[in-house]
């Protein structure tokens, strides 16, 4: 196992990359499923698997520029962005949950905004020694970078 420099202004770099995805994702699927009246379960579902369309999509979107092809990149993204976006989700969503009346408030109420902000804020901090692993590690957000300098 090959291990690299991983400082945590990489570490912090890598998560705030894929936290914009995961929050561009988990943003429209709460604000979506919030405003169809959906089930807590069916709003979180579909906030889940927005933010992993849209982190995948924001590494791929790079990777594609540098030249690498759409499997290889569709690859790398993966290799990436899983466990990042992974935490993220698994974390900020349980902080929804626990914070009282933040699944049943409105879009237009408060809460709904200060819990699902300070949800990716808590989710960002607990990502991110996840990410300094991994790139210390040769993986995740070190591998797309190898394939920005190719």
């Amino acid at each position: 196992m090959s291990t690299h420099t991983a400082s945590w202004a990489m570490a912090a770099s890598a998560t705030l990359h894929c936290l914009t995805g995961c929050a561009i994702g988990e943003v429209a699927g709460m604000v979506i499923g919030t405003a169809v009246g959906l089930h807590n379960a069916g709003t979180i579902a579909l906030a889940v698997v927005l933010a992993f369309v849209f982190g995948y999509s924001l590494t791929m979107r790079g990777v594609l520029r540098a030249g690498v092809g759409f499997k290889r990149a569709l690859r790398l993204a993966l290799a990436a962005d899983t466990l990042s976006i992974a935490v993220m989700e698994l974390v900020d969503n349980l902080v929804m949950v626990g914070i009282p009346g933040a699944m049943h408030a409105g879009l237009a109420d408060w809460l709904f905004w200060a819990a699902l902000a300070f949800a990716l804020i808590v989710a960002f901090l607990l990502a991110m020694p996840v990410n300094k692993w991994m790139i210390g590690r040769g993986k995740g957000h070190a591998v797309v970078h190898g394939a920005h300098a190719h």
